[in-house]
């Protein structure tokens, strides 16, 4: 088993590695979640996080990692990097881009004040092909969609003024676990 996480885990490194050589995977990445359905929030958030490529993997015990940049009124002030552990039962390996939206100047700035942390309570939206399921304080919920998931989307809205979105890259990973996300900002 052990031998099956450090597979895992070499192959997520070299997928972020890799990621790293295309100069332009910030628009492309962008340009994927203005397809998906959520390109007026680009414009209309006071801000934002993107990270193209976070790698996910997992046995028993769980960690992802990915660094992004953040964007103020569309410009680029500083850079991210996301850190997840999680427990519980998991299996294999996955990658996805993830974007973080900043209602107003005060989300954003408690985003860039330090280390950021979502718990277990934070609201993400997926918008690609594939199966999730999240719990929160106020519930549990699973969600499916094959290609835009316009209902989650239309549903999804600013929770503690923030609005998170994830899409699936690839990679096989079963999941029934808990866990967070940690953000470390960078100013330029």
């Amino acid at each position: 088993m052990k031998i099956i996480l450090r597979a895992s885990v070499i192959v997520l490194f070299m997928t972020l590695v890799c990621s790293g050589a295309f100069a332009d995977e910030y628009s492309d990445t962008k340009k994927m979640f203005e397809d998906a359905g959520i390109g007026d929030m680009f414009s209309s958030a006071y801000g934002y996080a993107l990270f193209p490529t976070i790698g996910k993997a997992g046995f028993l015990v769980g960690g992802a990692y990915g660094k992004g940049r953040v964007y103020e009124k569309g410009n680029h002030i500083g850079n991210a990097e996301m850190m997840q552990a999680t427990i519980g039962f998991q299996l294999g390996a996955s990658g996805f881009s993830e974007v973080i939206f900043f209602e107003d100047k005060r989300a954003l700035d408690e985003f860039c004040g330090g280390n950021f942390e979502f718990g277990a309570d934070a609201q993400v939206t997926v918008i690609t092909a594939a199966a999730e399921a999240s719990a929160n304080t106020t519930g549990s919920s699973a969600t499916a969609s094959g290609g835009k998931n316009n209902a989650a989307i239309a549903n999804a809205g600013y929770y503690k003024g923030l609005a998170t979105f994830t899409i699936t890259k690839g990679g096989l990973m079963y999941e029934v676990s808990i866990g967070g996300q940690k953000f470390k900002f960078t100013k330029l």
